[in-house]
């Protein structure tokens, strides 16, 4: 994330909160939830991990210290993408 010199975030996605259920991402004025019976990837990921999110393209994320790529389409409708992941959440 990157901020400015009066401390405002300058960054178009970040976590916002995360909980034993899932977590929260602020994409722009867009609050996405993640929950990790759909994304079990990121269930054991330390807070470090999972905060360490890059905007690629404008419809792609990608956690680098997860090896992690989704599309926001995913996170936004999962039901259309059927593909479940071999992790149990």
């Amino acid at each position: 994330m990157t901020y400015t010199t009066d401390g405002s975030s300058t960054s178009l996605v970040e976590v916002t909160n995360i909980s034993p259920y899932g977590f929260w991402l602020l994409l722009g004025g867009e609050e996405l939830f993640l929950p990790y019976t759909e994304f079990p990837w990121f269930k054991e990921a330390p807070v470090s991990n999972i905060c360490n999110v890059e905007l690629h393209h404008s419809e792609h994320l990608y956690w680098p210290l997860l090896d992690i790529d989704l599309s926001i389409e995913s996170i936004r409708n999962p039901d259309a993408f059927p593909l479940v992941s071999q992790l149990k959440p």
